[in-house]
């Protein structure tokens, strides 16, 4: 009842949480979705091997293909979600990352991670510390790809360290409803329908799914109280070979946190600080596949509404914000020569995009930079030269493109991609041989990329908490990588040694003769990196592990200044997710985290956390569809500061039953 007077009057109250579906199939989607780097043929064969499976598993499963936990314990699943223990993207949270989420890739900042939906990206013009805010249901999306070097610069905007992007899933019937509790009066729940029409209308399947969320809580710390809901819902018309989304979504979200934003110093006394939140997104998306040989065409447009109310009571500071954003682009792929037989083993393919992003701010402090609205163009045109070795199991594929960015109110910029790659050439057919053992990838890649800055970096008063500097520029990084896909005696692996030399980056930085405010400031920065991901899956257990190397030099803490972000990164990072099929419908998951983070000055406890997610669900096996779960976020009660000078999240727990049909 609780749910339903939420979805109803929309008022204030204490709902139920979320639950868990199980996970059967995971291992199939695992191997479909893993990351792939740089080779946006295989990703694009992934997203559709993905789709596929999703007919097969619980049609409302949410998960990521290598994280085990697929719920938060302080409120309903949201997109970020899964991401806090994907082995190639780190989720720096304020409170919980349900609340506030920092997402790096590579060591970028916050505002160098990109996210986008089938053919847009999806970006808030104000500040990154919102790119993550997206009103969207994860059972209505397919699970995250993340996307780093040339396929970051081929199918990312306004992302110069990685990107994460969603296609949207295919409507099935039935739903699920969920309610639960948790530690500090926590009460959440989520209610999920979808419907097929059992008719076609000149050919074309219609459907429409809809859900609703909410959660709240006094949270786990003085000051950290929450209340969150979301409403979707959504119209698909597809058929066999085309699928188009009308979509639309709404979430608010107010919460406290001490230090949200606004901490200052070591010496500082932590300070209530609360955020509201009212985000509306509305996507148009229409996807078509053309032909065997793997070409397609996609085309989508959206209007995104974010309204924030950031205050510092003890400082009687009230900022009220305002953005719109609406952008339309396509993208596609088309062979041009040398498909089908005859052709030697040798085709020419095209892939190709564009689109325009235009935004508008209003705002009650960001008002002393030269502009508040603005519009971007971005348009790239790829070039794939494939030619079939001489045992026809082999590949060589040659990529070279360019990139084109530009703005009413910044230079343009043309940035250039090149890859070379070895591959094994899949299987013609699902009854075809596997390939070989071994080696089944190896690429060399070298791309560019740029982003502008946000309007808090430049319209912020240059003497104000967060100080702003209206002559930032464009930003540019330059990746040059080294990769390669692995599988033998049942493992896949994939790894890459990358370099990112960044030009003009905006990091906040703090300075001890000006301790009144963090500055944004462009610095450069050299990133060296290694990735390592790797997959198993037995009988009854699947287990995913990762591990990644960061080193920056940098040339501006010599100076005597302290990094926020760009600095904020692990030097070294372990994660292994696991899920064990006990039997007799139990399944325990478990994901952990082990980092050693780089030394800064502003950091006030361990920079050697061990994070452990440890969840118990039992799928009740009298009763079709009923799942009852417990789950406990940072088991060994580990007090770090994910964001130097924020608290960070103790131990918590939760508990939840969800029926699906």
């Amino acid at each position: 009842m609780f749910l339903l007077s939420k979805i109803v009057h929309a008022a204030r109250g204490r709902t139920a949480r979320p639950g868990c579906i199980g996970l059967a199939g995971l291992a199939g989607l695992m191997g479909a979705a893993a990351s792939l780097h740089a080779d946006p043929a295989a990703e694009t064969a992934a997203t559709a091997a993905a789709s596929e499976e999703s007919h097969t598993l619980p049609a409302l499963a949410i998960y990521s293909p290598r994280v085990a936990n697929q719920e938060s314990t302080a409120s309903f699943a949201m997109p970020v979600t899964a991401l806090r223990y994907e082995p190639l993207v780190d989720v720096q949270s304020r409170s919980t990352g349900e609340a506030q989420a920092d997402v790096s890739i590579r060591g970028g900042t916050f505002e160098n991670t990109g996210f986008s939906i089938g053919a847009v990206p999806l970006y808030d013009s104000q500040t990154g510390h919102y790119s993550a805010e997206l009103p969207v249901a994860p059972a209505m999306l397919g699970a995250p790809q993340v996307r780093t070097g040339a396929a970051n610069a081929q199918a990312g905007w306004g992302a110069t360290a990685g990107s994460v992007g969603y296609a949207w899933q295919p409507v099935s019937t039935g739903g699920f409803v969920s309610a639960g509790t948790g530690n500090d009066s926590l009460l959440t729940g989520e209610l999920y329908a979808g419907v097929v029409s059992p008719r076609t209308v000149g050919g074309y399947t219609v459907a429409a799914d809809v859900s609703a969320a909410a959660s709240q809580g006094d949270g786990p710390v003085t000051f950290s109280d929450h209340d969150f809901v979301r409403y979707n819902g959504r119209i698909q018309i597809r058929d066999a070979r085309s699928q188009t989304d009308l979509f639309a979504g709404y979430q608010s979200k107010e919460f406290a946190w001490p230090n949200l934003y606004a901490a200052r110093n070591v010496d500082a006394v932590q300070r209530l600080e609360r955020e509201e939140l009212q985000t509306q997104l509305f996507v148009a998306n229409h996807r078509v596949e053309l032909g065997a040989d793997g070409d397609w065409f996609q085309a989508g447009a959206w209007y995104r509404r974010n309204r924030d109310h950031y205050s510092i009571p003890d400082f009687s500071y009230d900022a009220h914000h305002r953005t719109i954003v609406r952008g339309a682009g396509f993208d596609g792929r088309v062979t041009v020569a040398g498909a089908g037989e005859g052709s030697g083993g040798r085709t020419t393919a095209i892939r190709y995009r564009a689109g325009v992003v235009a935004d508008d701010l209003w705002s009650t402090e960001l008002n002393n930079g030269d502009y508040n609205s603005r519009t971007q163009v971005y348009a790239g045109v790829f070039g794939d030269q494939t030619f079939g070795l001489a045992d026809g199991a082999q590949e060589l594929v040659l990529t070279a493109g360019v990139n084109y960015d530009d703005s009413n109110r910044a230079g343009s910029a043309f940035s250039p991609v090149a890859e070379i790659a070895w591959r094994r050439t899949p299987p013609a057919s699902s009854t075809a041989p596997a390939s070989a053992a071994g080696l089944q990838r190896v690429y060399l890649s070298y791309d560019q990329s740029t982003q502008l800055p946000t309007y808090t970096a430049l319209n912020s008063s240059p003497t104000g908490l967060f100080g702003g500097d209206p002559d930032l520029g464009r930003s540019k990084a330059f990746n040059l990588e080294l990769g390669a896909d692995v599988a033998a005696a049942g493992w896949t692996a994939t790894a890459a040694v990358f370099f990112r030399r960044d030009d003009d980056l905006v990091d906040w930085v703090f300075a001890p003769t000006t301790p009144g405010s963090r500055m944004a400031s462009a610095v450069d920065l050299d990133t060296w990196g290694v990735e390592l991901v790797a997959r198993r899956s037995w009988r009854a257990v699947d287990f995913v592990a990762g591990y990644s190397w960061l080193h920056k030099t940098d040339n501006y803490t010599t100076a005597g200044l302290s990094s926020f972000y760009a600095l904020n990164y692990a030097e070294h990072r372990l994660t292994a997710a696991v899920t064990v099929r006990l039997g007799g419908g139990f399944e325990v998951r478990c994901d952990n985290e082990f980092r050693v983070q780089e030394e800064n000055d502003l950091r006030e406890t361990t920079r050697t956390p061990f994070f452990t997610s440890l969840g118990l669900y039992w799928h009740v096996p009298r009763v079709s569809g009923l799942t009852v779960s417990a789950q406990v976020d940072n088991l060994w009660d580990v007090d770090y500061q994910e964001v130097p000078l924020v608290p960070g999240t103790p131990r918590t727990w939760s508990t939840a039953v969800t029926y699906a049909w």
